[in-house]
């Protein structure tokens, strides 16, 4: 067997024309997903890369700010474990509430997390459609635990069915809640 110097080098050029159209084919399929932002004008392969590049981390960063978003409005967003004094980790506290029925009027207590605003949002939309007028809203934050206090006045049509009535569909819409 014999070899040939030239046989050799054209089986090298062929491999290399190869590789350099499989490379344009990809930089070709590559570019055509970037969406342009200037005119179709023909780019040098660098700028087509920095393009793909730019592209790229644009959409990492809202796709990361989509899914912070998601967890906000989910309440579930993930905090750093931050230690309280005893060594443990926080962790996500599942809501709790508490009403006191006093005649006409009704005090709320909702315990809940640092990431569950929602709750508290929900418990005075609750409360407007059941007719009831809001005095006084305050909340303390103790560790990672929200205490939110609400005073709220029931029609005074009917004291007694209304304040029981909001009572139920408040504990339910906790209930429902804890059950996620």
């Amino acid at each position: 067997m014999e070899n040939n110097p030239n046989s050799s080098r054209t089986d090298r050029k062929t491999i290399e024309r190869n590789r350099r159209n499989q490379m344009k084919a990809l930089y070709s399929k590559l570019n055509s997903l970037v969406p342009r932002q200037s005119s179709r004008e023909s780019l040098s392969l660098t700028d087509q890369l920095d393009e793909a590049a730019k592209y790229i981390k644009k959409l990492q960063t809202n796709l990361e700010k989509m899914k912070e978003r998601k967890e906000s409005l989910m309440g579930t967003q993930e905090r750093p474990n931050t230690s309280v004094s005893s060594g443990a980790t926080m962790r996500l506290r599942y809501p709790q509430i508490e009403i006191h029925e006093i005649g006409s009027a009704l005090e709320v207590v909702l315990i809940t997390g640092l990431d569950s605003q929602f709750m508290f949002n929900e418990t005075i939309r609750v409360l407007h459609e059941e007719g009831a007028e809001i005095v006084n809203a305050s909340f303390s934050v103790l560790d990672d635990t929200v205490f939110h206090t609400i005073h709220s006045k029931v029609g005074d049509s009917y004291p007694f069915w209304g304040a029981a009535s909001i009572s139920e569909r408040l504990k339910k819409f906790v209930q429902l809640a804890n059950s996620f």
